[in-house]
């Protein structure tokens, strides 16, 4: 699980997004506290004048003729002003420098700057003031057609004990806002990416779902992302040329099974024709077992096409005892005893009789051939199984994974075969969706078709 967590696109993209989010954010708090920490002044102390400033000019009432007569501040902005008279002031002055309107205390001062103060617009001076260091901040007012200008001055240490106060908490909240903003960000993201890799999902699913008898299907691009496309097209592509291969083989394989069935009839017809042939007996049994391996291909291209069934209402029970006596004559030379076992009602199933007969036939055959004399080959059938199980040696565990491949024989095999039997019993199931399984017993083997 972990192995597949690591190695997941999803997880890659979303760790890397993630740290890369956590370590922009790490270096952008660490410039602005440290820029607070170093220059405080030029940063809040600045605005925090300028702020002053404009408050002051935002409350200034004038009279009719156009003359400052009041400044009107908040409550909290007035008292500001009075509790720290010494330490934060403002004036209004005419455009020649008289003041006209002041705070508390700062009418008795002289002038905070020297010189035109139409020079000192938009700027903030430090200038010495009953010899403390103040921030001194101008601006112009204009009324009609009066000049007016106003000033605020700060004392460096007010400027200080203010910044420290707002710089204090900035390292506290900016690790909270880190962390919600991780926080919410990696849900964000996580959410975003499986609905961006939603398409490749699903193609990936449609992938599993294709087997050679379903080589029709193709992926959809409806909705796949752009840079995606031309792998689901690549895809598709080799999907069409895998199909046309798969019928080509298909079609070789039935062709090739219904031309080897002739020329082996007159072969037999005409050894039998022929009796000074010495060791006819071996002929005919290779011949027969050729026929066999013809028949067993021909069985096996039909069912790899779903189109070659006819399925219709098959009492299971009646097939079985049509497997049996087919059989019969094999197992009495064998000295095996067939039986059928039919549990409760004769079930009906919705099937091909023929390739039920031929599954059930393969899978018998088998179980003839692995029991010794004297043994039983026992057919049960019920409503949701057909089970048939023999009395011979067993199937070795590490064999049976390798049952149902074609042309795979067990290299102890004790009986002629080409190793399709089983294989398409595999693919008879398949048409059907039913399951095929097998276990090894103590005594013998069980074959099992779930319906």
């Amino acid at each position: 699980m972990l192995n597949h967590w690591i190695r997941s696109l999803s997880a890659r993209l979303w760790v890397t997004t993630v740290v890369v989010l956590a370590a922009s954010l790490t270096a952008l708090a660490s410039l602005v506290i440290y820029v607070f920490d170093h220059y405080p002044e030029q940063t809040l102390g600045r605005r925090e004048q300028t702020e002053n400033v404009d408050r002051v000019i935002g409350g200034i009432r004038f009279s009719d003729a156009g003359i400052p007569r009041s400044v009107d501040l908040s409550e909290r902005e007035a008292w500001l002003y009075q509790i720290v008279p010494t330490e934060l002031k403002y004036r209004v002055l005419d455009g020649q420098g008289h003041v006209l309107l002041a705070s508390t205390g700062a009418e008795k001062d002289g002038p905070w700057l020297t010189g035109d103060l139409s020079g000192e617009v938009s700027k903030i001076a430090h200038v010495n003031v009953d010899g403390r260091r103040f921030s001194i901040a101008t601006r112009r007012v204009l009324r009609g057609q009066s000049e007016f200008y106003v000033q605020t001055a700060t004392s460096a240490r007010f400027i200080e004990v203010l910044v420290s106060s707002k710089v204090k908490p900035i390292p506290a909240t900016v690790r909270v806002v880190f962390f919600v903003a991780v926080v919410i960000f990696g849900w964000a993201l996580l959410f975003t990416i499986r609905r961006m890799l939603k398409p490749l999902r699903d193609a990936s699913d449609a992938a599993a779902q294709i087997t050679p008898r379903h080589l029709k299907t193709r992926l959809s691009t409806l909705g796949v992302p752009s840079e995606i496309k031309p792998l689901i097209n690549a895809f598709n592509e080799a999907l069409e040329r895998l199909e046309n291969g798969f019928l080509v083989q298909q079609q070789f394989l039935a062709a090739a099974a219904h031309e080897f069935q002739t020329p082996l009839t007159l072969i037999r017809g005409q050894i039998e024709l022929q009796p000074e042939i010495r060791e006819r007996d071996l002929l005919f049994r290779e011949i027969d077992l050729m026929s066999r391996q013809v028949r067993q291909l021909l069985h096996l291209a039909e069912a790899s096409e779903a189109q070659n069934f006819d399925f219709g209402e098959v009492d299971i029970v009646d097939v079985a005892q049509d497997v049996v006596a087919y059989l019969a004559r094999k197992a009495d030379g064998k000295q095996v005893t067939l039986r059928v076992d039919e549990r409760g009602a004769a079930p009906s199933i919705w099937a091909d009789k023929s390739a039920l007969f031929i599954l059930l036939k393969n899978i018998v055959e088998n179980a003839i051939n692995a029991s010794p004399a004297h043994g039983i080959v026992l057919l049960t059938v019920d409503g949701i199984s057909i089970e048939i199980c023999d009395e011979g040696p067993g199937i070795q565990k590490d064999h049976l994974p390798f049952l149902f491949r074609r042309f795979w024989r067990a290299p102890d095999a004790r009986h002629d075969g080409a190793g399709l039997g089983l294989a398409i019993c595999k693919e008879i199931a398949s048409v059907h969706d039913w399951r095929l399984t097998v276990n090894s017993l103590s005594i013998g083997t069980r074959f099992t078709v779930w319906l």
